[in-house]
């Protein structure tokens, strides 16, 4: 795990500035108002100190005469009732407050997430981590607003009191304010050791979320009990979790030892303190409203110290969580957008990989070296290769997932890195090998596929037909409403048990290929392993369901099935990253090398004598550069 990142003095303002100005974007009259009340819950206090000792001063001085008690019993009268108003009118502001900005923080992040337009970030732990931190601030963005309103009223009830108590005692003040100065930078050191633990821990609570979504998992369910994988999983969950928790312990005790002491020297300073204004009182030094006085600023000052060094702790530490928030929503694009987008023109010529070499970091191996190809437009292309070939790696790259590390890919010529990464999927339909099952209901599972088919059932449902699934999803309890999901009920069907279902493996895959079907007019069309799932007639039929569909059209067929894409115009083998061939399938038989070892291997298993398998050729091996 890399070290925690740190932040300048000026990084943590500009964070600080970034998490209120967010606040009152989002809730600016209840920002204001929460502001008022802040300063109104920093100021009563003192007011009522001041008003106290005035009382007390005029019952000592003048015990006779009422009337010049009035005033400030009055005052301390308005005062106890904002006292009891004001934090509950302030408690209500600042939920209203939380919720708004939670709400516009959640939107702001998940917007800075779709501007991630490649999936390498998505495959960084480090980059998890953040994105979880940066959750938890979104979360909550207010409460960290709070955090440096509290800061803020800390400060002035702490100026207030220390006013007041330089009235009586100058030399106390100074005490008590450097008293003061190492508790600030203790509990900032603390503050910053629990945000660093914090950064630290994340990948523990990675997988003690990864273990606990495994055992309360449905997809899981039946493999953990067929296998007995419960103890074990429930095993290591906890393991991770005593980890964490160890940390925190940790954490916590250095907090208790260091905050004690602190506490003891404030004790110690406030008992000094009360002895001396006591006997400053005996001798006629002060007067008992004086004393009155300096008990309560010494209460209300040692607790305004305390609440203020709090809250700066926790300003101080909410603020640097926020920076993980700020970190993912300045990101920025993972894919370097074009200085000068060109235009991405119909296809009418073909696809074309130039020298394409890619690895999907420095510390991996190549995927891809070298590969040069040309996929015609209108025309069927099929890869074919073993386990980890590149197959895959190569439709990541059409689809500009990643960016080739080396070499380009030309749509009609145009690199695709100089064209707008959405204007290049909206020409592209897929079916991807590790395609989605969203919670969500029939209709709109299939209309995830292109959105603008949301709501409309008759083009969801003749993609339904033409991938075979109609009838099976005409049938459930509530037709094409029906939730694919037994997570959670529609809300006005609670009580029904009949409204969540679950497909099986291979009528998940027909809902895949619906979603091809409403994507069927896209200048490119990928299908990864389209058939997986299927039994042989139902993938028989999906197979000229396909046919009929890449007829005239260009497409990008993998599959590891090779009577499916014997009919292919173009038939590439991929190994170890490399074209070793291609051509047309009777051709590639004719050549007795990669591809007629691998079909002869399959039609082995079919053939009623048994089939001498043919000797593959080597491909050469480039030179790697």
């Amino acid at each position: 795990m890399s070290r925690e990142p740190r932040a300048s003095p000026r990084a943590f303002a500009a964070t600080a500035a970034r998490v209120v100005a967010l606040t009152f974007r989002s809730a600016p009259l209840h920002g204001l108002a929460y502001l008022v009340c802040t300063a109104a819950v920093a100021v009563i206090p003192i007011a009522v100190a001041w008003l106290t000792k005035a009382v007390l001063d005029r019952l000592t001085s003048a015990p006779g005469s009422p009337s010049g008690l009035v005033g400030p019993a009055a005052g301390l009268a308005a005062a106890g009732i904002a006292l009891g108003v004001v934090p509950r009118v302030a408690q209500y502001l600042r939920a209203e407050m939380d919720r708004r900005a939670a709400l516009r923080g959640h939107d702001e992040l998940f917007a800075a997430v779709e501007q991630v337009a490649g999936i390498a970030r998505f495959e960084d732990p480090h980059f998890q981590d953040r994105l979880r931190l940066a959750q938890q601030s979104a979360s909550a963005p207010a409460r960290t607003a709070d955090a440096v309103f509290e800061v803020v009223r800390g400060a002035l009830t702490l100026v207030g009191f220390l006013g007041s108590l330089t009235v009586i005692s100058t030399g106390f003040t100074v005490v008590v304010l450097a008293a003061a100065v190492p508790t600030v930078i203790l509990e900032l050191q603390l503050s910053r050791r629990r945000a660093a633990m914090m950064w630290r821990i994340g990948p523990t609570e990675r997988r003690q979320m990864l273990y606990g979504d495994l055992l309360a998992s449905a997809a899981a369910a039946k493999e953990i009990r067929l296998f007995g994988l419960g103890p074990y999983l429930r095993g290591r969950l906890v393991a991770e979790r005593r980890a964490a928790d160890e940390a925190r312990r940790r954490t916590d005790r250095r907090e208790v030892v260091v905050q004690g002491a602190l506490a003891a020297l404030s004790a110690v300073i406030a008992g000094g303190g009360l002895v001396w204004v006591v006997v400053a009182a005996g001798r006629g030094q002060v007067t008992v409203g004086d004393v009155s006085m300096f008990v309560a600023v010494v209460a209300g000052l040692q607790g305004a110290l305390g609440g203020l060094i709090t809250s700066m702790a926790g300003a101080h530490h909410q603020v640097l969580l926020f920076g993980h928030y700020v970190a993912v929503v300045d990101a920025g694009p993972d894919l370097p957008p074009p200085d000068d987008p060109a235009p991405l023109p119909a296809l009418r010529r073909g696809i074309e990989l130039r020298d394409i070499w890619f690895r999907y970091s420095d510390d991996h191996p190549w995927a891809l070296r070298g590969v040069t190809l040309f996929l015609p437009h209108g025309a069927s292309t099929a890869l074919v290769g073993h386990n980890g070939a590149g197959k895959s790696t190569l439709v990541e790259l059409l689809c500009r997932f990643y960016d080739p590390t080396r070499g380009a890919i030309l749509w009609d010529g145009v690199d695709l890195r100089d064209v707008p990464v959405e204007e290049l999927r909206r020409r592209v339909g897929a079916v991807l090998q590790d395609f989605m099952t969203y919670d969500f209901s029939a209709a709109d599972n299939i209309a995830m596929g292109d959105l603008t088919a949301l709501g409309d059932l008759e083009r969801i449902r003749g993609a339904a037909v033409r991938a075979g699934i109609d009838g099976t999803l005409s049938r459930l309890p509530h037709g094409y409403g029906t939730l694919l999901t037994r997570l959670f009920f529609a809300d006005d069907e609670a009580d029904d048990p009949g409204n969540g279902v679950m497909l099986s493996g291979g009528q998940w895959q027909r809902v895949a290929l619906a979603r091809a079907f409403l994507r069927e007019d896209r200048d490119l069309m990928i299908l990864d392993e389209p058939n997986a799932g299927l039994d042989p007639e139902a993938e028989h039929e999906v197979h000229e369901r396909l046919r009929r569909m890449r007829d005239g059209r260009s497409s990008l067929l993998i599959s590891h099935r090779l009577n499916t894409i014997r009919d292919a115009d173009l038939i590439v083998v991929l190994s170890g990253g490399l074209v070793v061939e291609q051509g047309r399938h009777a051709d590639l038989l004719a050549a007795r090398g990669t591809y007629a070892r691998l079909f002869t291997v399959q039609a082995a298993g079919y053939a009623e004598e048994p089939v001498e398998p043919v000797e593959p050729v080597e491909p050469v091996e480039p030179v790697t550069r």
